[in-house]
């Protein structure tokens, strides 16, 4: 532990890549077999329907999304150092336990990267012939980048804290301009990766079929996990730290509040106790009567024994 504190950052990273990376890999092997089922179905209909339109071809996030939560999760334990996780038990786990908000997290992808594309392309084009439009296409650029940094976040905190989806997305927001760094080198090492991943198309060629290929098993086997691996890393200790401190202070105000109430509800029942006890000495009594017989006082009938001895009580607790 003392060696690895010493390590710096970016060895560490890629320490654990290298050693990692069987690991990766079948985690992608894991998560290419419902990407290729999603994608070619969807393929399929956007053939068949005639609307070749790219829009179509993006579903494919959103039913395949919820697997990505399998990944997530192992590259979390990989980009932590944890190397003896269960590829097979961790993947399948965390898809069963977060399907649903995955799922959800897909569809509000689909919607981000549908209008940033869109707003994007169309301001563009009217850009040429008035300026202006360049400035709300940049406008919609930093929102995308925006948006493209708060998903970063939201898989990785779906995975490793028990929060509502309200928090999630709260805090994702918050995050993906608040922790500006942590992001900025997510996306430089995204960067470097399509660099890497790039070049070995660059050295196909032109053939084009060596290029499908080369695109097949990077964007089945390789990129996936390597991708989540990459945010993980270099997000996952800020989000963590600002999680829990959070909880933390949240914990805290609940205890103050709790405390507050507690004394708040000792200052009234002790008036009420101060309140009573004056009603009792004023209250005139014929302790000559029967004592079995019932008084009303303070909203509940008595008997009559017991209000004089509530009046003595309160006489020697008012002279103490």
């Amino acid at each position: 532990m003392a060696n690895e504190n010493k390590t710096l950052p970016i060895a560490r990273v890629f320490g654990n890549l290298f050693r990692g990376f069987p690991k990766l890999l079948l985690t992608n092997l894991l998560f290419a077999i419902p990407a290729a089922v999603f994608f070619a179905a969807f393929f399929a209909i956007n053939t068949l329907t005639g609307i070749n339109s790219f829009f179509i071809q993006l579903f494919t996030v959103i039913p395949l999304f919820p697997f990505y939560a399998g990944v997530v999760s192992v590259t979390l334990h990989i980009a932590k150092g944890e190397l003896d996780v269960d590829v097979f038990r961790t993947f399948a786990a965390n898809v069963r336990e977060n399907f649903l908000r995955f799922l959800v997290h897909g569809v509000l992808f689909y919607i981000a990267a549908f209008f940033t594309y869109y707003s994007t392309t169309l301001y563009f084009r009217m850009g040429a012939e008035n300026g202006m439009f360049y400035v709300l296409m940049a406008f919609c650029i930093l929102i995308g980048v925006l948006l493209m940094f708060f998903f970063f976040h939201v898989p990785a905190m779906t995975v490793s804290f028990d929060l509502p989806m309200k928090a999630i997305y709260r805090n994702g927001l918050l995050m993906s301009f608040g922790e500006l760094k942590s992001n900025l080198i997510a996306t430089f090492g995204l960067f470097l990766m399509l660099v890497v991943a790039s070049s070995f198309l660059i050295c196909c060629g032109g053939n084009s079929i060596a290029i499908a290929v080369v695109t097949a098993v990077l964007g089945l086997f390789i990129l996936p996990s390597v991708t989540a691996f990459i945010i993980n890393s270099a997000i996952y200790k800020r989000m963590y730290i600002m999680i829990t401190d959070r909880e933390s202070q949240s914990r805290k105000v609940d205890k103050r509040l709790s405390e507050k109430y507690s004394e708040l509800e000792n200052l009234r029942r002790k008036k009420a106790e101060e309140d009573t006890a004056g009603q009792l000495r004023k209250l005139e009594i014929d302790e000559s009567a029967d004592g079995d017989e019932y008084i009303y006082f303070d909203g509940k009938m008595i008997k009559r024994s017991v209000l004089i001895k509530m009046k003595r009580a309160a006489e020697e607790s008012g002279e103490n």
